[in-house]
């Protein structure tokens, strides 16, 4: 197994890392034209240096050792390479080993520790400014600010255009890292916005279907179960006026599928004006299972046509309590015992009460399977709106035995509109 360098947390280099391809160009071109240099005896400082003739060479070759760790270790190549330069000054001097000393400069604070290339630069100007002054007190000559001069440019001129790099290339990462979080954000919301979408669509099938095909599944096996004309007539009846209903609810689905591509105009969603009809529409399907359904609105106050007393309500909340009413309604024609199906609507300054009971227990007759998947999507529309739900068997208020109660509560906001 072949071992893998971790990278550094302050530089991002892998530890123990080769030295870059480019870095050993630098440190081979800044050698070779050093040695040009010393062959041809061009020297800085002249020959009446502390250390003439060869001494050169080893700040020489120390510089260009130092390149090759310029990437890999700046914070090592640094102090060496100053450490080079001060004994160069001792020798004839080499204008390869000042140059590569200034590279490694740049290279300390674009490659080092964040506090690093803040603190390189603050230290050169420090050191420039020393030398300057110091020069000038002890040559006491104009020629010291040249002196000055020629340090700030080897060492704050290449310090500050390194933290001046590594601003911009940290500005341009920290930019990819943007478009990248935002590319990931658009993608998370474009799959929650495709998922709530399934879900709702999921939803409005089952609600606007499912009753409709369970009133076809109880009247059809009547209908095959029964040798009575009449009966079968009624039940066929019934299961024509579903499968018409059924349809068009599936067109209404459809043109809001359609919706926006200029095709067609979707249907208007249903609203709670329209309950009067779906209890009708229960009446007839549950009938051959005796059941009777009535329906108690107390949105309104007698004698007051109109709105309720808040108000036209939330488009949004008419809709849920609209498939509420309707779920619950499939599933006591599904699987309500014989008896009274009531369904009582309340609104209040801020909240809008929807109640279905139905009998609870065993009934005769062809009865439809369910799959749980309508308490689901009513749970699922109440949730949405910050409402509560529930739904299960409570004893009747008047002993008579179980009932299947289905209640929501949906906020309508002050006033009872928004």
């Amino acid at each position: 197994m072949t071992a893998t360098r971790l990278p550094s947390r302050r530089t991002g280099v892998p530890r123990g890392a080769r030295p870059h391809r480019h870095d050993g160009a630098i440190a081979a071109v800044g050698l070779g034209c050093g040695l040009v240099l010393w062959g041809i005896g061009l020297g800085m400082h002249g020959r009446q240096a502390p250390l003439p003739g060869a001494w050169v060479l080893l700040p020489l070759v120390v510089l260009a050792g130092t390149e090759l760790l310029r990437r890999t270790a700046p914070r090592t190549a640094l102090p060496v390479a100053t450490a080079a330069l001060v004994a160069d000054q001792f020798t004839t001097g080499s204008v390869a080993t000042v140059v590569m000393y200034t590279d490694v400069m740049y290279a300390a604070v674009l490659y080092g520790t964040p506090a690093a290339a803040r603190r390189i630069p603050r230290i050169t100007v420090l050191v420039t400014v020393a030398t300057t002054v110091g020069f000038s007190a002890w040559l006491q000559t104009v020629e010291s600010l040249l002196i000055g001069l020629a340090t700030g440019l080897v060492t704050y001129a290449p310090a500050s255009t390194g933290a001046l790099v590594r601003n911009h290339r940290d500005a341009a990462e920290a930019a990819r890292l943007r478009a990248r979080q935002t590319a990931l954000l658009a993608e998370i919301d474009r799959t929650q916005a495709v998922t709530a979408e399934r879900a709702r669509m999921a939803r409005e099938l089952h609600d606007v279907v499912a009753g409709h095909l369970s009133a076809i599944a109880i009247h059809s096996t009547a209908a095959l179960s029964l040798d009575d004309a009449g009966t079968s007539r009624d039940a066929l009846a019934v299961v024509r006026e579903n499968s018409v209903a059924g349809l068009a609810e599936m067109r209404r689905l459809i043109g809001l599928l359609r919706e926006g591509d200029g095709e067609r105009e979707p249907a208007p969603a249903p609203t709670l004006e329209a309950l009067d009809t779906l209890v009708e529409q229960a009446r007839a399907n549950g009938a051959a299972g005796g059941l009777g359904f009535t329906l108690t609105d107390r949105r309104r106050p007698p004698a007051a046509p109109g709105p309720g007393p808040g108000g036209a309500l939330p488009a949004p909340v008419e809709l849920a309590a609209y498939r509420i009413v309707q779920e619950a309604l499939t599933n006591a024609v599904k699987h309500a015992a014989p008896g009274t199906v009531a369904v009582e609507l309340g609104l209040t300054d801020h909240t809008l009460d929807v109640r279905v009971t139905s009998p609870f227990g065993d009934r005769p007759g062809p009865r439809a399977p369910g799959a749980g998947a309508g308490l689901v999507g009513m749970r699922e529309r109440i949730a949405l709106l910050n409402g509560v739900f529930e739904a299960g068997p409570v004893a009747a208020d008047d002993g008579t035995g179980p009932v299947w109660v289905v209640r929501a509560v949906l906020p309508v906001g002050a006033g009872g509109a928004r």
